[in-house]
């Protein structure tokens, strides 16, 4: 029996590591053509190689960077937007470069993505877009994660309105809300808050 991706292209950001390494391999495995972004781009060479998957290095927080490489692209089936960042603090800790930054990666990025990509999907009769958000979100509120929270429910808010403008063009677009996920992020950050010398940006 043929794969359920078959003949699909996806488009993927934060694929070098965790849930996004995994989606990748999942979708290639599935019979997709899939495109796998980061900035990485030591870890995203470790993708290279695999069937079905293709890797670029890009900065999703750079616009002109991801308008040149989306220019490149047909067509677009799936869009997973994964890249983020979690900032550890409450809002006392939170200057407003953090506040910025946090938004710029973990919603903005996504902004410019769907932008650029809605239209190929439109040309193409449809698709799905996957937009990364949390239980850290207008599900929850946990302690110490107020800026990562706030953007978590801004992708909540842009999934839903995406969802409704272009339901007619055939295209869905789904915000996922996991909870707490092994991965090397998780690690990192269990990491430098066990070590007082380790301050988390």
């Amino acid at each position: 029996m043929p794969a359920r991706f078959e003949g699909k292209v996806v488009l993927l950001s934060a694929a070098a590591q965790g849930i996004g390494r995994a989606t990748a391999l999942a979708f290639a495995e599935e019979g997709a053509t899939v495109i796998a972004t980061d900035i990485n781009g030591e870890k995203l060479a470790e993708l290279s190689g695999t069937k079905g998957i293709r890797t670029q290095v890009l900065d999703v927080t750079d616009s002109a960077a991801v308008d040149s490489f989306l220019d490149t692209l047909d067509k677009v089936d799936v869009l997973f937007n994964c890249a983020g960042f979690v900032h550890h603090g409450t809002i006392l800790d939170v200057e407003e470069k953090d506040w910025d930054f946090s938004f710029n990666l973990n919603v903005k990025s996504m902004y410019r993505t769907c932008r650029r990509v809605i239209p190929k999907m439109i040309k193409n009769g449809g698709g799905a877009i996957i937009n990364m958000s949390s239980v850290a979100s207008t599900i929850h509120g946990p302690p110490n994660r107020f800026v990562y929270s706030a953007t978590k429910a801004a992708v909540i808010g842009l999934s839903k309105t995406i969802a409704r403008d272009f339901i007619g063009d055939g295209i869905r677009c789904i915000p996922v809300c996991p909870g707490t996920v092994d991965t090397p992020s998780l690690h990192g950050r269990i990491q430098a808050q066990a070590d007082p010398e380790q301050k988390l940006q």
